[in-house]
């Protein structure tokens, strides 16, 4: 045997001998980088977000974010249990406001800002809601998407 191969047997037995009888020797850990733990996150406390409002002719959608653009909670009219033509009413709307206002009543909100897209008739009743649930309502802007002139009209069909 070479004099590398002997200091290492001499290193395996030393490790060997003193080592406790039924333990085997452990494996050199390396310093990976520990998982953390997945799971929910504390409560966020936001006293000024933004409520979007998308009202179509059939649903209307109403998220509130914070001013990063998280978003804290959520709700339609589906969600809350109308079907057909009565997603779209004011009504439903209105309910959807209430219902998602209650479910994020522990995060503190004060104010919002307003943004609302689309042309359904749920649009203003939201906002009401909005007003009625005791929110200041700071700014209220229209985002419906509006085409300038849009594509190219398909030609004219000649018979």
């Amino acid at each position: 045997m070479s004099d590398e191969s002997k200091s290492l047997d001499q290193l395996l037995d030393t490790n060997a001998a003193t080592a406790p009888a039924g333990d085997a020797p452990k494996a050199e850990s390396t310093d990976a980088p520990k998982k953390k733990k997945k799971g929910k996150k504390g409560k966020k406390f936001v006293q000024h977000g933004v409520a979007h409002i998308q009202a179509t002719y059939n649903n209307t959608i109403v998220s509130i974010a914070d001013q990063n653009g998280n978003v804290i909670g959520w709700g339609s009219a589906g969600a809350q249990g109308f079907r057909g033509p009565k997603k779209g009413t004011p009504y439903a709307a209105g309910l959807v406001v209430r219902n998602l206002l209650e479910k994020i009543r522990d995060v503190g909100l004060k104010q919002v800002d307003v943004r609302v897209k689309g042309i359904g008739s749920g649009r203003e009743a939201a906002i009401r809601a909005l007003v009625g649930a005791g929110l200041t309502v700071t700014s209220i802007k229209d985002i419906t998407p509006i085409p300038h002139n849009g594509v190219r009209q398909p030609k004219v069909r000649r018979v």
